[in-house]
């Protein structure tokens, strides 16, 4: 479940001096209840997206389970949602208080990329670094312990890695030598090392140096090869791996023979894939209608969502989906008892809704019941 920024828009909405809009907006929406996670400050859902605050600095997004995180144009990292004990300061401030409002973890300006999960987070620096907070029972946070931490602390001491990704239990990353690499929880295989024995450090998966792209759902994982094919492995009961069957694989196997996937993302139990064509693909858990096929079945094999050839970046959350297409226009389906859809209502969607007119969006990240999303002119 992460969310990395790749391209950007037509010329016009870019300053000849910088890299991106001129202006980057923040929205929200779905459940806000109890923990304040879509940063509004109060505990009251939305069932539409509603601009947070009046910045036109933010850069990513990465929705949790219960919490939200983004980074600003400046590299500085902002966080707020959930935080009670039993999610071991999830929000990176050093301790377990709540916050209904964006506050900076720490004063570093040098936070390039973030992914959160229901328990942990996992964030790479412009140094190459990587470094992880949170919950830590199975190792998730890769520093060797399973000794939660409320504050960032680095994994290991190198300076290339490329690509990060927070799953439930575990997390994954790319080198920049194209190696990809697993660690915390492994009971369905989802480390792909070719076991199902848990590591609290980071453990590289196979020996190949050709991997370009990859993802961590809630208890699989996927990624895409420099030759364009899709691999998969971990739990598999839903069909999420789409290799057509229902028995996890505690290495990667080849989803079909293709060679033309761009991108992936992996939600709970299910998985979404664009290929380079622009369709738009998915499969493994649908009983919310989260595969967007408009029932609510699951899949072991993927699935076109419609016909149409111009999607752009797609995002996986707990039950509910997202995606943008190249004409900068949002798109939800799935579970929407919070307004996590954001059409106005708490109606389940089990196809893609266009979501109000704008044609500016740049991200959306789908979390537990939440979403972030950024726009920019």
């Amino acid at each position: 479940m992460s969310n990395r920024w790749k391209g950007g828009f037509i010329q016009a909405y870019f300053d000849p001096l910088t890299v991106g809009p001129l202006v980057q907006e923040l929205y929200v929406w779905g459940q806000n209840e109890s923990y304040g996670q879509l940063g509004l400050n109060d505990v009251v859902n939305r069932s539409s997206p509603v601009q947070l605050g009046s910045l036109g600095t933010w850069n990513k997004v990465s929705a949790g389970g219960e919490s939200s995180f983004s980074i600003k144009t400046d590299n500085t990292i902002w966080s707020w949602g959930n935080n009670a004990l039993t999610e071991r300061g999830i929000l990176g401030h050093g301790d377990a208080i709540e916050r209904s409002s964006p506050v900076q973890i720490g004063a570093l300006n040098t936070w390039s990329d973030v992914s959160a999960d229901e328990n942990h987070v996992v964030a790479r620096q412009t140094d190459g670094t990587i470094w992880a907070w949170g919950y830590n029972v199975m190792g998730q946070l890769g520093n060797g312990t399973t000794t939660a931490a409320s504050s960032p602390v680095q994994i290991g001491a190198l300076t290339t890695w490329s690509q990060i990704s927070a799953g439930r239990y575990f997390s994954s990353a790319i080198k920049t030598d194209g190696t990809i690499w697993t660690w915390g929880e492994n009971e369905f295989g989802q480390l792909g090392d070719g076991t199902v024995a848990d590591k609290n450090s980071p453990v590289q998966v196979g020996a190949l140096t050709t991997w370009e792209y990859m993802d961590a759902g809630s208890d699989h994982a996927m990624a895409i090869k420099t030759d364009g094919t899709l691999w998969t492995w971990g739990y598999n009961q839903y069909g999420e791996l789409g290799d057509g069957t229902r028995i996890n694989k505690s290495s990667p196997v080849q989803i079909g023979a293709l060679t033309n996937w761009s991108k992936v993302s992996g939600g709970d139990e299910y998985t979404l894939a664009i290929k380079t064509d622009g369709t738009l693909w998915s499969w493994g858990r649908g009983s919310e209608g989260q595969l967007g096929n408009d029932d609510n079945i699951h899949r072991s094999s993927p699935i076109q969502i419609g016909s149409l050839t111009d999607w752009n970046k797609v995002d996986a959350g707990r039950y509910h989906s997202g995606a943008v297409k190249t004409d900068g226009t949002l798109w939800m389906w799935g579970l929407n008892f919070r307004g996590g859809v954001g059409d106005s209502t708490t109606i389940g969607k089990s196809s893609p809704i266009q979501i109000g007119s704008e044609t500016t969006w740049l991200e959306v990240s789908a979390g537990g019941a939440q979403t972030l999303g950024i726009t920019g002119t």
